[in-house]
């Protein structure tokens, strides 16, 4: 009977301390998109500018990266000047303004620059659930044919773009259709 009192609460010990152990060696960053490898979800949705002008999945054929931004988005307002940097460099960003207000996006954008060449507007936040969005900022990846190849989940920073994106980025712009 003594080895049950000690035995049981040992035994659920050690099986709770293996399972703490394995979710440790898990990367909390890594978050891998049911949608790689697929191409971008059908959407229809207004510009941020202009709500009588619409974009569709069509419209986004790469090589670009597909930004998930908002303006209540701390983490946006830091990864935005690496954004004006690429874009000035000739690499092709699209904005996504996710669940935010109309008025105060633009606002942002004429106060920060705007480095995106299309900003769509998803104030439902529909095409982000179907690209599974966690939350902004994320960016994705797409190639010449729409299909996403890669997702970053929050900030480009200068040095995560130079280790590890640039060279997506560049095996995309190398890609032939």
């Amino acid at each position: 009977m003594k080895w049950i009192r000690f035995g049981v609460p040992l035994l659920l010990f050690v099986v709770m301390a293996a399972f703490l152990a394995k979710g440790l060696e898990n990367d909390p960053r890594h978050l891998p998109s049911a949608r790689l490898d697929q191409k971008i979800p059908e959407f229809n949705l207004p510009t941020l500018n202009d709500g009588a002008v619409f974009v569709t999945q069509q419209d986004l054929k790469g090589p670009l990266l597909l930004n998930v931004w908002a303006t209540w988005c701390p983490s946006c307002r830091v990864e935005h000047p690496m954004l004006n940097a690429l874009a000035k460099q000739g690499v092709t960003i699209v904005g996504l303004n996710y669940k935010d207000e109309r008025a105060e996006a633009q606002a942002y954008l004429q106060k920060y620059h705007n480095p995106y060449s299309i900003v769509i507007f998803d104030q439902e936040g529909d095409l982000g659930l179907d690209l599974g969005v966690y939350g902004a900022p994320e960016t994705y990846f797409i190639d010449a044919r729409g299909v996403i190849r890669h997702r970053h989940v929050g900030v480009v920073s200068d040095v995560e773009w130079e280790q590890n994106l640039l060279a997506i980025w560049q095996s995309l712009a190398e890609e032939k259709i």
